[in-house]
């Protein structure tokens, strides 16, 4: 069992006070203190850590709701994450959110870094403070950007070039916007070297734009959630979907596939223990060399959705469309009305005419899902091509996946 987890025996069994006081914490919450009957009071080996109850965001929420966290030495930040495809979470943090830990191991700024931060700013979203954070222990020069609309990118990337931006961070859908604009404007970032990431998967279709418009940039990526934080890191050396955890954080890989973390960190705010992000992945070794044992990332288990009481696999129906020739990026959106699903749509983006009648027929004909939930109103199956897909205004997101009310497609 020791060996589905990111750290042997030797170095993790010695750090696993902190498990025992977050532990001590969830016994304490009313709607959880009943699962852990049973279970060791403390816990003192890796076996007994995966002898107990994963904990879900629904769990995290109502230990939340009772222990209500405040840090000893700092503010305590409170964030929301969700909210795209699920109903939001709130997570808490003390400033420096944690990123003395990442600064220690991913050392990707440095003093002569001019760094564009693009997160989305303010909502009660992470990201960008995180990012803030780890820019002050570089002691960089920080371009706060946040929220930009169409027409003000090309004054923006005017600006980045003049000021000899080295770095830029974002998610992979908010740095896709601001590289397509600036390769549509042909305008270039000579000077740019990293590419910090965080919030979604790495998109491929960056490396296109990264060419032609900063051919020296090289992608810098972290894993985590508002729930975790940051729990690993990779480098240019490293593939996309493979990270490093960082020592105060303990990955474990289930039977099942998915993965859970467990906080090693005494100040961590957040009773993380055993906690499921909805993230399937494995431990492995990374081709970047170096030692201990890395995190592959294969995706989000809980993107199979259910469509009038049938799963839908959202993430192979996007990876359909986006085989399409000219089609950069898709979405799948589901109208609801009173819980039941009264239509899904396909949404394309493409930079060539597309024929979306035939698309629609083959995945209406290869999706058993869609094929047999929408048997008797096809009409209610929809593809296509869009000036831009629906995002996250708080966040800048964009999800795979969208849920929708029908009086709000309305609108």
């Amino acid at each position: 069992m020791t060996d589905a987890f990111s750290l042997p025996a030797e170095e993790a069994e010695p750090q696993l006070a902190v498990a025992d006081a977050t532990l001590a914490r969830l016994r304490t919450v009313p709607g959880l203190a009943a699962r852990y009957t049973g279970h060791p009071r403390a816990v003192h080996t890796l076996d007994e850590l995966a002898a107990l109850p994963p904990l879900l965001k629904d769990d995290l929420n109502t230990a939340l709701a009772h222990l209500e966290p405040r840090s000893a030495t700092a503010a305590t930040w409170l964030f929301q994450s969700g909210g795209s495809t699920g109903a939001p979470k709130i997570g808490y943090a003390p400033t420096g959110f944690y990123m003395a830990g990442v600064h220690a191991h991913w050392q990707v700024l440095d003093r002569d870094d001019v760094f564009a931060n693009a997160w989305g700013a303010g909502r009660m979203w992470g990201a960008h403070f995180l990012a803030a954070g780890l820019a002050d222990l570089a002691g960089c020069r920080v371009i706060a950007l946040g929220s930009i609309t169409r027409e003000e990118y090309p004054d923006w990337l005017a600006f980045l070039a003049d000021r000899g931006v080295t770095a830029i961070g974002g998610t992979p859908s908010v740095l896709r916007l601001w590289f397509a604009h600036a390769r549509a404007a042909g305008l270039k970032l000579p000077t740019l070297r990293k590419v910090l990431w965080l919030g979604e998967a790495w998109q491929p279709q960056l490396e296109e734009d990264l060419a032609a418009v900063a051919p020296q940039a090289r992608r810098w990526g972290m894993f985590g959630s508002t729930e975790t934080w940051v729990v690993g890191t990779n480098t240019p050396d490293c593939p996309a979907d493979t990270f490093h955890p960082l020592p105060e954080q303990l990955v474990h890989a289930g039977p099942d596939g998915l993965l859970d973390f467990t906080t090693l960190n005494p100040a961590m705010l957040n009773p993380v223990l055993r906690y499921r992000t909805g993230d399937a992945g494995e431990l492995t070794s990374c081709p970047c060399g170096r030692p201990g044992r890395a995190m592959r990332v294969l995706g989000r288990r809980d993107n199979v959705v259910q469509v009038r009481g049938l799963g839908l696999h959202v993430d192979e129906l996007v990876a359909r469309a986006e085989r399409e020739p000219g089609v950069s990026r898709a979405q799948v959106v589901i109208t609801e009305n009173g819980g039941r699903a009264t239509g899904v749509d396909v949404l394309l983006l493409t930079d060539r005419p597309l024929d979306t009648a035939a698309l629609r027929t083959e995945l209406l004909a290869a999706t058993f899902t869609l094929s047999t939930a929408f048997q008797h109103d096809p009409e209610n199956f929809t593809v296509r091509a869009v000036d831009e897909l629906v995002s996250n205004d708080r966040t800048g997101k964009t999800a795979g996946f969208v849920v929708r009310a029908a009086d709000e497609e309305a609108r």
